[in-house]
């Protein structure tokens, strides 16, 4: 359907909490094919499913990428993992990029549409992203790997990863309760569950990474900055050191992480 959104599906949209309703209000008219399918996706963005979850799509980093019912939807503050990933890679002819807990694979998406030659392998524990990161990412070349963190894994890619990527969970147990109905209703615990200090899955992303790096490979992890010193102990006591780079702009926070003893 095309044209302007009738004034009452906005207040619709409104009414139910929606902040950018005229915004969310174009998106659906321009996706529903009939005034019916209009009405059904109404329905489903007032029942409080995330915009992106009804539309079937996520923009991140300037491009749209596939999503579906119980996968975790992708931040913009994301954008800034994909950012930092693409600048540490070497630039060589098979730069290799691991990206673990993908979701539904935007980040290593996104690298390897950047970067020329990079070669792109995702792991994802729930198979319901699984499929969507498929969608994804094999488009560009890269593969997907139903499991936990590196177990998945081809052998061949020991000592050969150049990045390692990851935005694991890390809301504290008892923060869940405080997210936007949204996240807490619509998206899989597993995504956002980091254990009682949020670090639980980020501390095996860290320990558990060296057999997998190259020498000078790298490990960036999305992380809250209060976080971050506590993930730093974590990587100096498994011989690696790093740096935290935020972006303000878009309220972003990843931890830059590089072996310092082999």
């Amino acid at each position: 359907m095309t044209g302007n959104p009738p004034a009452l599906l906005v207040d619709r949209l409104r009414a139910a909490g929606c902040v950018f309703a005229e915004d969310e209000a174009l998106l659906l008219s321009s996706t529903a094919t009939s005034p019916e399918e209009l009405e059904r996706l109404v329905d489903l963005r007032v029942s409080g499913l995330p915009l992106e979850h009804v539309l079937g799509w996520v923009e991140f980093a300037g491009r749209r990428f596939a999503i579906a019912p119980g996968v975790f939807v992708p931040r913009r503050r994301t954008e800034l993992l994909a950012r930092c990933a693409i600048a540490v890679l070497p630039r060589k002819d098979s730069a290799t990029v691991v990206d673990v807990c993908c979701g539904c694979g935007a980040i290593g998406a996104t690298v390897a549409e950047a970067v020329m030659g990079v070669r792109v392998y995702a792991t994802e524990i729930d198979p319901i992203a699984v499929r969507c990161a498929q969608r994804n990412v094999e488009p560009v070349g890269g593969e997907v790997f139903h499991g936990d963190l590196y177990e998945p894994l081809p052998d061949f890619l020991r000592g050969r990863v150049d990045v390692i990527v990851a935005n694991a969970p890390y809301v504290p147990t008892d923060g869940i309760e405080l997210m936007p109905p949204e996240a807490r209703d619509h998206e899989p615990r597993t995504a956002l569950d980091g254990g009682r200090d949020g670090l639980d899955i980020l501390r095996r992303v860290v320990v558990e990474a060296s057999p997998w790096l190259s020498p000078d490979g790298r490990v960036l992890v999305e992380i809250s900055p209060q976080q971050a010193p506590d993930l730093l102990s974590v990587a100096r006591s498994v011989g690696s050191d790093g740096e935290l780079i935020t972006d303000d702009d878009i309220s972003g926070s990843v931890l830059v992480l590089r072996r310092t003893q082999r």
